[in-house]
């Protein structure tokens, strides 16, 4: 059950030196800071984070100490925060819908980059927004393919809608750019090939030229042991199509990972709180905790198990039941976990890779999920 790629030294340190009682997430600022490196020097173009994904400040900080200087912000708070932390960065308000109080808000904090997918939010816009070096850009969406979650469902117009909306951005004197997502944890770089292709078909069906193409997040993080992301073929593949398809018409490209930044920095240490019976394991966290979105995203793969005493659990292992902590029989991670036969009340269950829409989505229900926190070394 061991996994080598861990975000700290010695995790039964922790373990031995803490016991804790209540779910701790571990945080390794130079595994973040490699992989905000490992975006900046392989994406053809600006990197800008998906605030949403962690908000923390301690994560903000080391991801503009790295070299991050853009962020997707997508409320009036996301804005605010970037704003205090880092007055002279990009940001990007990608939400796609808005109140008008949220525009005006973003207008006065001196937002100049909106995303859009209708047409009554794109009339918002040219009501309130100024049109001066302000970019706009439709967001439009395909059949998902290769991605876990379908961000297609809520957001994004038709080729042809997107189509009219840029034609619209550019008559009305905005920089007209455009926008996609392919989808959450997308592990199919084909996703982008075609994302990007449909892309120069609006443009020339709009008869204009974007200014700027934003591929969107969806860059995967390790979920799965021994499986690691082929960021680099990602990278590759949208810079060769972009300059395949566009040639001397090529905008500029962003992205805005969330997930794919910050998610393998991070591990959570949950408790065992009950083995009922011999089958059913009971964590002190669970889906109303850290662990929120496994219903929806699938569960964690890379994950170990420590005794009190910090010993690798071991030998054969078998299919498990898992409950969270709290008086609700919802409360219950996807299918089963893999865990070792002689995991008892008391152990530690380590789910690596856990720093995605984790701590940001704690419910604290039921009187549950009062979570600590450690910063960690990560492994040399």
């Amino acid at each position: 059950m061991n996994d080598a790629n861990t975000v700290w030294d010695n995790p039964a340190e922790i373990i031995r030196k803490r016991q804790p009682e209540n779910p701790v997430m571990v945080f390794a600022p130079s595994v973040l800071a490699g992989l905000a490196k490992r975006f900046i020097e392989g994406f053809p173009g600006l990197v800008t984070y998906a605030v949403k994904s962690n908000p923390d400040e301690q994560v903000i900080q080391t991801l503009l100490d790295a070299g991050i200087t853009g962020f997707d912000v997508a409320s009036p708070v996301e804005i605010d925060l970037i704003g205090r932390m880092a007055p002279g960065a990009a940001r990007h308000y990608h939400n796609p819908v808005r109140s008008r109080a949220e525009i005006a808000h973003a207008v006065q904090a001196g937002i100049v980059a909106w995303s859009v997918d209708s047409q009554s939010e794109l009339d918002k816009l040219f009501e309130q927004v100024p049109p001066e070096n302000c970019e706009i850009s439709p967001r439009f969406t395909l059949p998902v393919t290769g991605a876990i979650y379908d961000f297609g469902s809520k957001f994004g117009a038709t080729t042809e809608r997107a189509a009219e909306y840029l034609h619209q951005v550019s008559a009305k004197g905005y920089i007209p750019s455009l926008t996609f997502h392919p989808g959450t944890q997308c592990t199919d770089p084909g996703a982008w090939e075609t994302y990007i292709r449909t892309a120069y078909d609006i443009c020339d069906s709009a008869g204009v030229s974007a200014r700027r193409l934003n591929v969107g997040g969806g860059f995967p993080s390790h979920r799965v042991r021994g499986v690691e992301p082929e960021l680099e073929a990602i990278f590759a593949l949208i810079e060769r199509v972009t300059t395949e398809v566009f040639g001397a018409s090529r905008p500029d490209l962003v992205c805005e990972p969330g997930r794919g930044l910050c998610a393998d920095a991070f591990s959570l240490i949950a408790r065992v709180k009950a083995v009922r019976d011999g089958t059913h394991v009971f964590l002190n966290d669970g889906v109303y905790g850290g662990l929120s979105e496994l219903p929806v995203v699938g569960n964690l793969d890379r994950l170990e198990v420590l005794s009190p005493e910090g010993v690798p659990r071991g030998g054969d292992v078998s299919g498990r039941v898992i409950f969270g902590p709290t008086c609700d029989s919802v409360d219950r991670l996807p299918g089963e976990l893999m865990l070792p036969d002689d995991t008892a009340e008391g152990d530690y269950v380590v789910f690596h890779g856990a720093g995605a829409y984790s701590v940001v989505t704690n419910t604290r229900f039921n009187g549950f999920g009062a979570l600590e926190r450690e910063t960690a070394r990560a492994l040399s």
